[in-house]
């Protein structure tokens, strides 16, 4: 088959947000995985996809990583990975209860959320959590104390809440946008003039870097594209936030091949946190600025999250195995001191 070109585009420049793309969270667990594959035969499994992203999906998909949403579908003794949006306690422990080897790469942050959740209710507070219905993240923050915690969504479910007699706080999800945080806080805190909220915010720092970045340029672009799948709710986020600002043509897509054929102008451009620098790159190449690309970064992000540790006990213990046997190492995969590999790249490698 022969391909059909693109159709060139009137685009003068892109403003390139930063920071955008992947977070640290997703850059650990996908770091993770990686490992997973290449220490194990396939299958291996994750519980849930491992990020919202349906490139990165795919190219594990491709390397025999087999995606669950019950962890009953895992074979006894396969190795399991559980996603970066955290888990359930039951599931946690029913993979545990597998007899395969045990990856858990939740995100630190959330791993917050869900102590938090933990200790508030064993204080005997009800907790209302600001959460997506379904999210993978708010299903398994919930299931952390069923019995204790109300989510809500908006100020008219703030307001049908129950009157507790107990203590109340205030959690979130942590890839909500500061806008469908703040609305809820006023009315929850409202209602409950004693509200226990963190000292520290639930958001995600990255979450909240990549709305402040689009911010500064939504106002100067006839357009906005916003890369990331339908599935991610920081993705989602920075979508509505463009709109909210006023931009008059705003657009989520998962790859350079959705791209509307008549965009002009300025365009900007960022990335939520689960998707990956190729997709931008791709999606500049498409629109092919013709006075190029300008980055405009509100700050530089330096967080990095090491492996999970049975990650790194089990790979610390192959390569001492190599080396006092065989005289080997693991070299060929990522290091496990990874903090200068970026996951982008592994996904290219793989």
């Amino acid at each position: 088959m022969v391909a059909i070109p693109w159709s060139a585009m009137d685009v003068d420049r892109v403003l390139l947000c930063a920071p955008r793309g992947f977070c640290a969270g997703v850059e650990m667990a996908i770091k993770a995985l990686a490992w997973l594959v290449r220490t194990f035969e396939p299958p291996v499994y994750c519980y849930h996809e491992i990020v919202h992203n349906q490139l990165v999906v795919r190219r594990f998909e491709d390397l025999g990583v087999v995606f669950v949403d019950d962890i009953d579908e895992v074979p006894a003794g396969s190795p399991i990975m559980l996603s970066a949006h955290g888990s359930a306690p039951e599931v946690v422990t029913a993979a545990e209860a597998s007899d395969g080897y045990v990856v858990d790469a939740v995100c630190p942050l959330v791993t917050k959320v869900h102590h938090e959740v933990k200790v508030r209710a064993g204080r005997g507070y009800q907790i209302v959590y600001v959460g997506h219905e379904g999210h993978e993240e708010a299903v398994g923050t919930m299931a952390v104390a069923p019995n204790s915690i109300h989510r809500v969504e908006s100020v008219p479910e703030v307001d049908a809440l129950p009157s507790f007699e107990t203590p109340v706080a205030l959690l979130a999800q942590t890839t909500l946008s500061h806008r469908d945080w703040e609305g809820v806080l006023e009315a929850t805190g409202a209602r409950f003039p004693e509200l226990w909220v963190p000292g520290r915010s639930d958001l995600c720092f990255a979450t909240t870097n990549r709305q402040g970045a689009l911010i500064q340029v939504a106002g100067d672009c006839d357009a906005v594209v916003v890369i990331g799948s339908a599935n991610s709710s920081n993705t989602r986020a920075l979508e509505r936030l463009a709109i909210e600002a006023g931009c008059p043509r705003v657009f989520r897509v998962n790859s350079a091949e959705e791209l509307p054929a008549d965009l002009t102008g300025t365009v900007g451009v960022t990335a939520g946190a689960s998707a990956p620098e190729e997709l931008v790159e791709q999606v500049i190449a498409r629109l092919d600025p013709s006075q190029g690309s300008t980055e405009v970064r509100i700050t530089d992000e330096n967080e990095y999250f090491p492996p999970p540790r049975a990650l790194r006990d089990l790979l610390g213990a192959i390569d001492g195995c190599l080396h006092a046997g065989l005289g080997g190492s693991t070299a060929g995969g990522p290091s496990l001191d990874d903090r200068d590999i970026g996951a982008s790249d592994v996904l290219a490698d793989l």
